[in-house]
């Protein structure tokens, strides 16, 4: 699998922030391609929620990510509410995942992004 090495991007105190950027950045393609799967089921009414819940949790992310990356000092305000969606994100998520591999995969990457976030804003 390719990976992006995102260190090699960061400077000063945006460093501290790596783990938590990185987590950011597969939370926010794994919502992106779980609300593009959701749209593609049979029953796309029973997974409204979750679509919302994807694109929300992917916008709280790339704004995470572009305050961490820049080191601004709004950066821990920002991990705490990133926190908050991509608990609600998964939460959702984890109720369609017995029969939805993009939701399991998403609730994952939901779980991992709010550790790393809540951990930056502590």
């Amino acid at each position: 699998m390719a990976a992006i090495e995102l260190e090699r991007y960061l400077r000063g105190t945006s460093r501290e922030y790596h783990a938590c950027i990185e987590a950011c950045v597969e939370c926010l393609v794994a919502c992106e391609m779980c609300s593009d799967a959701c749209l593609d089921e049979d029953n796309v009414k029973a997974m409204v929620r979750c679509i919302r819940l994807d694109r929300d949790c992917a916008e709280a992310c790339a704004a995470a990510l572009r305050v961490m990356s820049h080191g601004g000092p709004l950066a821990k305000d920002f991990c705490r509410l990133c926190a908050e969606a991509c608990a609600r994100c998964a939460e959702e998520c984890e109720k369609h995942a017995a029969h939805h591999d993009h939701c399991r995969i998403c609730a994952e990457a939901c779980r991992k992004c709010e550790q790393e976030c809540r951990k930056m804003a502590a």
